[in-house]
């Protein structure tokens, strides 16, 4: 059997856990797998029943009340009033593509770059990450003239033939591209060592060597700058800068995949590669974007992107249609006016002070609490003295802070770590509802 995919499966319902269900959710259940087939996932043994959002909370088909921990894909808020009314006007007026002239992309693209690196100077849209990041790497192929790429170890990218071959998240069903390699995360949990920085980059340099001597011209590093998927691993600012003068001085370029650590969410930078003091030569963004109505960009340098675009015509339907353009500046509008990167960092500072009280409450089961802003990995154990991920443990906690209406999941290749990712109204007042539901529950655990 296929190893699980670590993303999809290990937080997810199976039909062993049908007689937990009430019927009206049984009969949900029967109709999805009816209708919709076996390729879909649902989340915990007993799936949970939405029917609507505000800000940080949700609202479940019996009308009670859970704190969202987990989705920053609507980052400024579920149904925020801002980005409804935006996506309401807009879609009165007109709705598109890109092949007619229209402002509203334009004013976009002026004020996002505004956000960027001065050399990423150009933009292209399209409407989801894997979308984006597909194109970011055929961009980087073209570019360099190499197919070799390196992606960390437990990375997902995305789902197009090309990204779900550089997702081994997507576990071993999905074969990985055989000009792809990969690399483990920068992990100061377990390594301890403070030559991490250049312990990664001398990783990086070896797969590059590698690939070489297999006959395959290396082309780029993508990378999520939190590691989100290995196991949130922010890093101190700065850790990455080694690495990336490896895949320059080697000819590749930096996609920097900010789906998940863009858009103010470390709270120390509004981009997650900006904490270390990098430029990109290609960056993709998705989810949050446009708080989850269906837009993506790829940022670039106009030199690299020209290698491809001024050679092959691209054209995304939907990609930047004027809805989603009005969603993505509503997104922006909402930052700036409620100061979410500054209370991402504050809040954020917050509650990883009291989640690290947890772990201190909990020594034998809490290995590790990191994060930068909110973005945040708890890390379960059998024993802070071997660091052995417990994996059925984050399970049990999963379940239990289910019960108790606290929704997030898990991350790392052991499925140990708790991945604490809050929309980022998630406010002072949230984290003793989190901190409270864990300790309880970990309490109940016996641990």
């Amino acid at each position: 059997m296929a190893t699980r995919s670590t993303i999809m499966d290990t937080n997810s319902y199976r039909d062993e856990f049908v007689d937990l269900l009430p019927p009206q959710e049984k009969e949900l259940i029967q109709r999805r797998s009816q209708l919709l087939g076996s390729a879909y996932r649902l989340f915990y043994r007993k799936p949970v029943h939405l029917v609507r959002g505000r800000g940080q909370y949700l609202w479940d088909a019996e009308g009670n009340q859970y704190l969202d921990v987990y989705n920053n894909v609507a980052s400024v808020g579920h149904a925020h009033p801002v980005v409804v009314e935006a996506v309401s006007r807009q879609l009165r007026q007109l709705n598109t593509h890109t092949r007619y002239l229209h402002e509203a992309i334009l004013d976009y693209s002026e004020r996002i770059l505004a956000t960027m690196p001065a050399a990423i100077d150009t933009a292209m849209y399209m409407c989801t990450g894997s979308e984006a990041n597909d194109l970011a790497v055929r961009v980087a192929q073209r570019y360099t003239g190499g197919q070799g790429v390196i992606v960390t170890r437990e990375a997902y990218h995305g789902t197009s033939a090309l990204t779900s071959g550089l997702s081994p998240a997507l576990g071993a069903g999905q074969e990985m591209l055989p000009t792809a390699r990969t690399v483990a995360a920068p992990d100061p949990y377990r390594s301890g060592s403070a030559e991490l920085a250049q312990q990664f980059a001398a990783t990086i340099q070896a797969q590059i060597d590698d690939l070489a001597e297999e006959g395959v011209k290396f082309a780029a590093f993508l990378a999520d700058s939190i590691f989100s998927s290995d196991g949130v691993f922010p890093n101190h600012p700065g850790m990455l800068a080694a690495a990336i003068d490896v895949v320059h001085r080697n000819g590749g370029v930096f996609i920097a995949d900010e789906v998940q650590p863009g858009f103010a969410r470390t709270g120390e930078a509004f981009w997650g590669f900006a904490r270390h003091n990098l430029v990109p030569d290609l960056v993709t963004t998705g989810k949050p974007m446009g708080n989850g109505m269906p837009i993506s960009a790829l940022f670039a340098k106009k030199d690299v992107l020209a290698a491809f675009g001024d050679h092959i015509p691209y054209f995304n339907t939907f990609g930047g249609n004027p809805v989603s353009i009005a969603a993505a500046q509503a997104v922006l509008d909402v930052i700036e006016t409620e100061r979410l990167q500054e209370h991402a960092q504050e809040v954020g500072t917050e509650f990883l002070t009291a989640l690290r009280q947890v772990g201190v409450a909990h020594p034998s089961a809490v290995g590790d609490v990191r994060g930068a802003g909110l973005f945040i990995g708890f890390e379960l154990v059998t024993d802070p003295e071997s660091k052995t991920p417990d994996k059925a443990l984050a399970l049990d906690l999963l379940e239990e802070l289910r019960e108790r209406r606290v929704l997030t999941s898990v991350a790392g290749p052991f499925g140990n770590v708790l991945k604490l990712r809050p929309p980022l109204p998630f406010a002072a007042a949230d984290i003793s509802w989190v901190c409270e539901a864990l300790d309880i529950s970990l309490t109940v655990l016996g641990r």
